[in-house]
């Protein structure tokens, strides 16, 4: 299975790319659509089953519903309101978005620090 995330910006990215396998491309909108950039996202993703993370603010809803006509079969990945978009988003949220859109075989767990009780 061949995957693509778009993402609204490079520290987007970078904040997803540590929590996934090199085998899912990520790409950025840096904000803004047009034509050209459009083009190029589809050149970019080719065949791959598209998902759509973008921030839940106004700018994100925007970008998300332009995305939604260019890749209407797109699996949708939502940030919770209030955290600073995905960039801002807790890794154990983004964790929980991953697995619920059936990504788990490409997540980087973060390694379980033990914590130690007193007795």
């Amino acid at each position: 299975m061949s995957i693509a995330i778009i993402v609204e910006g490079k520290n987007d990215k970078t904040r997803l790319r540590r929590l996934l396998t090199e085998d899912i491309i990520i790409v950025c909108t840096f904000g803004s659509l047009n034509t050209d950039r459009l083009e190029e996202l589809k050149k970019k993703i080719l065949t791959r089953d598209v998902y759509l993370f973008t921030d839940n603010d106004p700018s994100g809803k925007k970008i998300r519903a332009i995305l939604r006509d260019t890749f209407p079969d797109a699996e949708q990945m939502y940030t919770r309101r209030g955290y600073a978009g995905v960039e801002g988003t807790p890794d154990e949220y983004l964790i929980q978005q991953l697995e619920k859109a059936g990504l788990e075989e490409f997540i980087i767990y973060p390694p379980i620090i033990p914590t130690f009780e007193k007795f």
